[in-house]
Order: C-alpha cells, then sequence, then structure tokens
C-alpha cells in the first residue's frame, strides 16, 4: 500500500463566465496510481481529486513525467487507479470487470492519440466503418454517417477509398477524430493529438475539436503547447501526480491575444 500523501488545495481562477454546464459527468476520488518495478515504487498519480462537467473542454497540461497521460488513462477507463474511485454519472466504473469496462469505454467514450493508430490495409471510409460497426449494425446508414462527418473535418469523397498512407498526417488525424466520435461518444478522450503534426496540420485538427466542442462534445485532452491549451475552457495543470492550480477561460472563439496572455502568465505562474 503507498503511503498516503500531502494534497495541496486546488485553486481556481475564473476570467469570465463560462456558458458550460456545471453538470459533473466523471468523478476522480483519491485516486492514486503506483507502478512497481522489482523493489521499487513510483507513485505517479496521489490522492488526487478531480470533476469533469459535461461540455467543457478540459485541458491537462504538466512537465514531463507529471501524470498527465497516466490520469487521462484512468479517468477513460484504460487503466485503473492502484486506489481512490473513479465514477461516471455516479455510477462507479473503477469497480467493474475487464468485461464491463470494455463495454463502457465503447459506448461513452472517444479516443484519439499521438499516433492515429489507423489500419493501413484499410481504406479511410472502412477505418470508420469498424469502428461504428461496434455499436450499429446498420451498414447503410453508418456509411452515411461517417462521410458526413468527414465532410465536416474537411474531407472530400474522393478520400474515402484511400488508404491512410495516401493522406497527409494532418488528413489522417481528422479521420482518427471521426473514428473516435463515429458511435457519439459522451467524452472524447485524446493524448497529445497534434503532437507529431506540422504547425498547419495541428491548427487544421485543433479546429476540427473545437468545432466539435462548440457543438457540445465534452473533450479531455492532454498537451504540452499553449497553441493547444488554448483551445480550452478549464485548464488544468499537474505536478509530481497532484493538481496544483487551475484556470477557467470562456469557450474559443478564435485567436485571442488576451486569452493568449492570460494562459501564458498562469503557466509561469506555474514554472511552465
Amino acid at each position: 500500500m503507498p503511503t498516503t500523501l500531502h494534497v495541496k488545495e486546488t485553486k481556481t481562477h475564473k476570467t469570465s463566465d463560462t456558458l458550460h454546464t456545471n453538470e459533473t459527468i466523471l468523478r476522480a476520488k483519491d485516486i492514486c496510481k503506483t507502478f512497481s518495478n522489482e523493489s521499487i515504487q513510483q507513485h505517479v498519480l496521489k490522492n488526487l481529486n478531480l470533476e469533469i462537467r459535461k461540455g467543457d473542454f478540459t485541458v491537462i497540461m504538466g512537465d514531463s513525467g507529471a501524470g498527465k497521460s497516466t490520469l487521462l488513462y484512468a479517468l477513460s477507463g484504460m487503466d485503473r487507479p492502484s486506489l481512490g474511485s473513479i465514477a461516471y454519472c455516479g455510477e462507479e466504473i473503477s469497480k467493474y470487470n475487464n468485461d464491463k469496462l470494455a463495454l463502457f469505454r465503447r459506448k461513452h467514450c472517444g479516443f484519439v492519440f499521438q499516433q492515429n493508430y489507423l489500419n493501413d490495409t484499410m481504406s479511410v471510409l472502412d477505418n470508420i466503418m469498424v469502428s461504428g460497426l461496434l455499436k450499429s449494425k446498420d451498414r447503410k446508414a453508418l456509411a452515411e454517417k461517417a462521410k458526413r462527418l468527414l465532410a465536416q473535418v474537411g474531407l472530400s469523397e474522393n478520400c474515402y477509398g484511400k488508404f491512410p498512407n495516401q493522406l497527409s498526417g494532418g488528413e489522417q488525424q481528422r479521420v482518427a477524430l471521426v473514428r473516435s466520435v463515429i458511435n457519439e461518444p459522451d467524452i472524447l478522450f485524446a493524448d497529445e493529438p497534434t503532437g507529431a503534426l506540422n504547425s498547419q496540420n495541428t491548427t487544421a485538427v485543433l479546429d476540427v475539436l473545437s468545432e466539435m466542442n462548440d457543438r457540445g462534445q465534452s473533450i479531455v485532452m492532454v498537451t504540452h503547447t499553449v497553441a493547444a491549451a488554448e483551445r480550452g475552457n478549464r485548464i488544468l495543470y499537474l505536478r509530481d501526480g497532484v493538481i496544483c492550480d487551475e484556470i477557467e477561460l470562456s469557450p474559443y472563439n478564435g485567436p485571442d491575444k488576451e486569452r493568449h496572455n492570460t494562459l501564458r502568465a498562469f503557466l509561469q505562474n506555474m514554472g511552465w
């Protein structure tokens, strides 16, 4: 059993009223995550408490090794905390067995990572359809939905039959985004989704995420860049497995110098 560790109380700065709901859909309570390697124990998350609100674009930032991805995986049910509980809409998912946890992820979560993990032997449309067929067996309706979503992220009909290696990195990531939302997840989890992209493709993918959030998609994203973090309306700063502070902004509405400076000042205060 890991030693109980002191947790600094989280402060919240509100720079403007948020248009998003205060409804909590995901709650982490006193979660710890410990990795053991022979006689060495590494405490990555330390009695962490967090609520994720419906409709928010929540961003998790922090130094390398702070526990950002570990927290994301715990919240999404991709990994289990060593201690503590995680509840979705009041039901404790951290008690689920593996099969029930997999069903939870399929029904309620979407995922996009730094690597797109598209199947290189399948077309763009088939990559999306395979994911969608986990929930719906209506191939015709599913194909129409996939094409509509592809159009929304700026991918035309001539992309449908292409293989991933025939697309640019930004196009591949947009396909991965469509795949992640084809089943209409309650929460989209994104782990450094622009980390492998150039600046132009980064902006294109972030624009898609912002548009999704505008339409009500709840997003939790790990990032190490200010440009990506500016898209969030709630930015958490993680240090040594603890949320040491956070800042709330208005929903993103395009480039804004004041927003940029406010976030920069917050991050500099965190020692960024």
